[in-house]
């Protein structure tokens, strides 16, 4: 056993009591319990830790640097449990969230952010693939992202059902368009996003089922950048319908070849991650989901 927390408390005790019979009686246990956890100890590094004097048995000084750190590890133990439940409580906890799009997660944020604001909440945005690897190093406890993969090691929770849009400048002549074929848009500028993208898996995928494959006029590593460069008039880019609730200086084109496509916005995590707080996260999903569906 040698340095078990039941010898160190033993010790400690002992010391602080001045007998086996007080430390016995102090951490609720037998006299004999305790003198045999100091006796083990001694036996074990051939020393002595307690001088009996006047009946009473005293610590020696090696003894009491031994409880000095006894005492700063057992801080050290409540302070990490003190944290520990912290991260997982509902009144002032913290969860670390990742978004691939803006919406639905982020309104579904805010819903919980209401429900509970004790909760500190670290949110996270990037690629598809960069809160899936977030989500899988436990970087992120929770994510929201479409086209979520059917990994054995996820909790999924569906939000909401989406399809990718293409996206044209307001003075753009496709803009006027009710929707919009594939062979429409590969014969435009296209602003594509970078690998790594779920936009971009499905936008190529349509592509290939068109037997077309169209180069880009420009590749953007951020949603946000391919958006302002459509509202600038650089070209035709591509969104899922629910990433945002922005619709300033572009038109929305829904896409022929994308028709019954369509993918869920979902959330999920590592199936061993369940802290109330992930609980209660998927709890306001699933009620976000009910009272306010998105198309």
């Amino acid at each position: 056993m040698s340095l078990s927390t039941a010898r160190l408390n033993a010790i400690r005790a002992v010391a602080e009591g001045g007998s086996y019979a007080a430390a016995a009686r102090l951490l609720g246990v037998t006299q004999p319990n305790i003198s045999a956890q100091v006796r083990a100890l001694e036996a074990e590094f051939g020393l002595r830790l307690f001088l009996r004097e006047s009946g009473q048995l005293r610590p020696t000084a090696l003894c009491l640097k031994l409880c000095d750190l006894a005492e700063r590890a057992a801080e050290a133990q409540d302070e990490a449990e003190r944290l520990l439940r912290s991260r997982s409580s509902l009144r002032e906890g913290r969860i670390a969230i990742g978004l691939g799009n803006a919406m639905p997660g982020m309104a579904v944020i805010a819903a919980f952010h209401r429900a509970f604001p004790g909760v500190t909440l670290d949110v996270e945005t990037g690629s598809h693939q960069k809160i899936a690897r977030a989500v899988l190093t436990h970087e992120c406890d929770i994510g929201v992202l479409p086209d979520v993969p059917a990994d054995p090691r996820f909790r999924r929770e569906h939000l909401a059902s989406s399809e990718v849009i293409a996206i044209a400048p307001a003075g753009h002549p496709l803009a006027q368009a009710s929707e919009v074929t594939a062979a429409d848009l590969s014969r435009v500028p296209l602003i594509f996003r970078a690998s790594g993208s779920s936009t971009q898996r499905a936008v190529e995928r349509m592509f290939a089922r068109a037997n077309l494959t169209p180069q880009p006029f420009l590749t953007l590593d951020a949603r946000d950048g391919l958006y302002e460069a459509v509202v600038n008039g650089l070209g035709v880019g591509f969104m899922w319908r629910a990433s945002t609730g922005r619709s300033d200086g572009v038109a929305r084109l829904p896409i022929v070849e994308m028709r019954g496509l369509a993918t869920h916005e979902t959330v999920f995590s590592l199936k061993d991650t369940q802290t109330p707080i992930v609980e209660a996260f998927y709890g306001v999903a699933k009620s976000f989901e009910a009272a306010t569906p998105i198309r």
